[in-house]
């Protein structure tokens, strides 16, 4: 398996936000973690990512333990993420904004550009490239000069996604990655998705709403920060404990 938490505990105080979790993710497989607001799912992300430090428990990436490491660390280790709310450059075009994400990369020194050696066009082109075909993967090319400001609230989130692919993740965590979006652009940004997959990324996504479902191959649902279901998408929706926490009690018989 590519990641794995074992008994992963956050407490904020006295109120354990995540607790005694444990989960796995197989290397290409798109794995859904959901549940109600507040049921602990952007917690278990920033433990994964190195955001926030564990109370207790492990986590352990491609074989090693990563709980507790500094966050651009586990970023070189292969996990990328998006957030909640897309971090852009407003100004940026679409394509400057992928451009500009391949900050893991080895930079060009100053001599090379200031001389434009060929070694600093081979290193520009080759990133040019790059953002383009990313771009192309998730429908975004033909808005690709458009400034990222312009876009439509769910093509602004896609371009996030966008700028996570820039540094080649492993594995990538997508933190709500369809919330607030119109139904045209959760139709668009599900086929962004689905393009991924079929490039055998792997993914763990984060999500409020039930419809993200049908892209993952197996869901885990949390509810206040315990796990109280894993399986099939199928399985997962007739489960009368995830029924009663979403839609409450009345709705589970």
């Amino acid at each position: 398996m590519l990641l794995e938490t074992n008994g992963l505990t956050k407490y904020f105080g006295g109120l354990a936000a995540v607790s005694h979790l444990d989960i796995y993710v197989n290397q290409g497989e798109i794995v859904g973690l959901i549940g109600p607001n507040g049921a602990g799912k952007t917690t278990a992300f920033n433990l994964i990512t190195g955001v926030l430090r564990p109370t207790r428990g492990e986590i352990i990436f491609d074989g090693k333990e990563i709980t507790g490491k500094k966050p651009h660390l586990i970023a070189k280790m292969g996990i990328g993420r998006t957030f909640q709310l897309a971090s852009l450059f407003a100004d940026f075009t679409v394509l400057e904004n992928v451009v500009a994400s391949f900050y893991l990369y080895p930079k060009s020194g100053f001599w090379e550009a200031m001389f434009n050696t060929s070694t600093y066009r081979k290193k520009e082109g080759y990133i040019l490239n790059q953002a383009r075909e990313i771009l192309h993967l998730v429908g975004l090319d033909k808005v690709k000069d458009e400034l990222a400001k312009n876009l439509p609230h769910g093509y602004q989130k896609v371009l996030g996604v966008a700028r996570a692919l820039a540094v080649k993740p492993r594995l990538l965590l997508l933190d709500e990655p369809i919330a607030g979006m119109t139904r045209e652009e959760i139709s668009f940004a599900l086929g962004a998705f689905e393009k991924m997959r079929l490039q055998g990324m792997t993914i763990l996504l984060v999500e409020h709403n039930m419809e993200i479902m049908s892209l993952c191959d197996r869901i885990i649902v949390l509810n206040f920060g315990h796990k109280i279901a894993e399986g099939l998408p199928g399985e997962v929706r007739q489960n009368e404990d995830v029924v009663q926490a979403y839609f409450g009690s009345e709705h589970a018989a």
